[in-house]
């Protein structure tokens, strides 16, 4: 989500975000950043500070004190380069600061250096272990070259095994990683979606995804 009070800006980073491979959401206020997040939250919010009304500041201060908002990534953005309002919205719990004008290919990696950090399945980079090859920007998987047909849940959960390897996770830990917001999923659900992603990498998912008795699941990357 971009909230973004400039027509031109938003433009600019309606294209530059596009074209990196993200979906997105642009608002011209705060008060329409925080009414649509009652509804979805998104995976990462870029805010400017100077806003019209509430500032972007305030609806940060907002988002934090939240449960259910507290964790959204969040990158400040403003004209202002003075270092005690850098510090000010970091304090309040901005991930990363960026100052106008920007690149638009600085802000597309810092915007992946926050996700890589906070939320890892996220981050649209290109993921390999083990032969399995996961790319979010074109939403496809190859198992040793082999283009693999899986459903959009078995597909989360293949990215979230991806980028945390050698853990394991019990099957409320999974669902609260699938979910995402307002997703409904029963607990024992897992226990299919795990199967029916197995089947889908053939004699490879039985290898690398294992079932950890008592505990839940864990995905195992080879020894060097």
């Amino acid at each position: 989500m971009v909230v973004e009070d400039e027509e031109a800006i938003r433009a600019l980073l309606r294209y530059a975000l596009t074209q990196a491979g993200f979906e997105t959401v642009m608002m011209e206020t705060a008060e329409l950043g925080l009414s649509a997040i009652r509804h979805k939250l998104p995976d990462v919010l870029l805010l400017d500070v100077m806003l019209p009304g509430m500032s972007g500041i305030h609806m940060a201060q907002q988002l934090r004190r939240e449960p259910r908002t507290k964790n959204i990534p969040i990158l400040m953005v403003t004209a202002c380069a003075d270092e005690s309002d850098r510090i000010r919205g970091l304090d309040l719990g901005a991930d990363d600061y960026i100052t106008k004008p920007f690149s638009p290919n600085e802000l597309i990696a810092r915007i992946r250096a926050v996700l890589r950090r906070r939320a890892p399945h996220q981050a649209g980079d290109m993921i390999e272990v083990a032969g399995v090859c996961l790319d979010p920007v074109s939403h496809t998987v190859r198992c040793h070259g082999t283009l693999v047909e899986l459903g959009l849940t078995e597909f989360d959960l293949l990215q979230f095994f991806l980028t945390h390897p050698d853990r394991a996770y019990t099957r409320d830990q999974l669902l609260n990683a699938l979910r995402g917001d307002h997703r409904f999923l029963e607990n024992r659900t897992v226990d299919v979606y795990i199967r029916r992603l197995r089947a889908g990498l053939g004699t490879t998912g039985d290898t690398l995804i294992e079932t950890v008795r008592g505990v839940g699941y864990k995905l195992n990357t080879p020894s060097p």
